[in-house]
């Protein structure tokens, strides 16, 4: 069976996107994403390093990922599949305190939280049932909070490597190079990656491809054609996107917005 892939933007308050995904070979890569992730995964199990630790889902619990945080995604067993159901929520969903918490304990062992998220989806299944998917985002996010307590402070605040990810994420549409952040920052190039890729696990080059593909997601699930998507995400054409995209999602643009 090929991969299968069904993403869409309801009109739901909160909601970014709502992927359900079969997967028999893909792995992800290495990204970020803006949005807070709530995964669901139905069959199989997904193993995937979240700031640099790893973990692995289960079947019956809620796996949460933080936005900005990195990580990547695979199957546990190799060529078996993975089907999965994932809620992309607004990053305000949950406070800013909340993400540190979230990236030391992502697995969240709570029936209750489950079953909230199920219903969330079995609402989104239905245009009339808007109302009762924005309700049970709100819910959720009570349900949630209790299971996230700050972790205690560590000396790895990293001012030079937040201000670099604020220049790229200003400037995301643009071509930055290291060279130019590194002048207006006032810091040595070498100096300045290694600072951000020990500070977020991720390279400052994969960084902002992750944060495009993310923008490029939303412009094709907003009707926009994959030229358009490139052109308005920072990649240099369509053929620069349909590859990042690809080895990101598993799948090209065009089929991810059909």
């Amino acid at each position: 069976m090929a991969d299968v892939i069904h993403a869409w933007h309801p009109e739901v308050p909160l909601i970014q996107e709502v992927l359900h995904a079969r997967f028999e070979h893909h792995a992800y890569p290495s990204h970020t994403h803006d949005s807070w992730t709530v995964l669901l995964v139905d069959q199989g199990t997904v193993t995937y390093d979240l700031d640099r630790h790893e973990h692995q889902t289960s079947n019956s619990a809620v796996t949460l990922l933080p936005p900005q945080v990195p990580h990547d995604g695979r199957s546990a067993t190799p060529d078996v599949p993975f089907r999965k159901r994932v809620l992309y929520l607004e990053p305000e969903w949950l406070p800013d305190t909340a993400v540190d918490a979230a990236a030391e304990s992502p697995t969240l062992f709570d029936p209750g939280v489950t079953t909230a998220v199920d219903r969330i989806h079995a609402a989104l299944n239905d245009p009339a049932d808007v109302l009762a998917a924005e309700c049970g985002v709100l819910a959720l996010r009570d349900l949630v909070q209790p299971h996230l307590k700050s972790p205690v402070e560590t000396a790895t605040d990293r001012p030079l490597a937040r201000c670099l990810r604020q220049l790229l994420d200003d400037r995301l549409d643009e071509t930055v190079t290291i060279a130019e952040a590194a002048a207006e920052l006032g810091a040595h190039c070498s100096h300045l990656v290694r600072v951000f890729t020990q500070t977020y696990g991720i390279a400052p080059h994969q960084y902002v491809i992750g944060r495009r593909v993310d923008r490029a997601r939303r412009l094709l699930l907003s009707s926009h054609s994959p030229a358009e998507a490139a052109a308005r995400s920072g990649f240099h054409d369509q053929a620069h996107l349909t590859r990042h995209f690809r080895r990101t999602l598993g799948t090209t643009p065009g089929v991810f917005a059909a």
